[in-house]
């Protein structure tokens, strides 16, 4: 259960990042990422409360970071 949880706090927000950094757009990074979360959902893999509220805590800040990223790099 520890492992699932560490994995809640960090896969989403790799993901966020990996698909903004492909797709140059973080909306579409969040956007990929909450599909592939409800597809996750939706086979049962998320089996608490918690995990889903740590899915969406590492979302948020993946978003968050995602925009920041795209925002200096817009700068440079």
């Amino acid at each position: 259960m520890i492992w699932k949880m560490i994995a809640c706090l960090t896969l989403p927000f790799i993901l966020v990042v990996l698909f903004t950094r492909v797709t140059y757009n973080h909306y579409i990074g969040t956007l990929l990422t909450v599909a592939l979360l409800i597809v996750s959902y939706y086979k049962g893999y998320s089996n608490t409360w918690g995990v889903t509220f740590l899915d969406l805590a590492s979302l948020i800040a993946g978003f968050l970071y995602a925009r920041r990223m795209r925002e200096k790099a817009e700068t440079s």
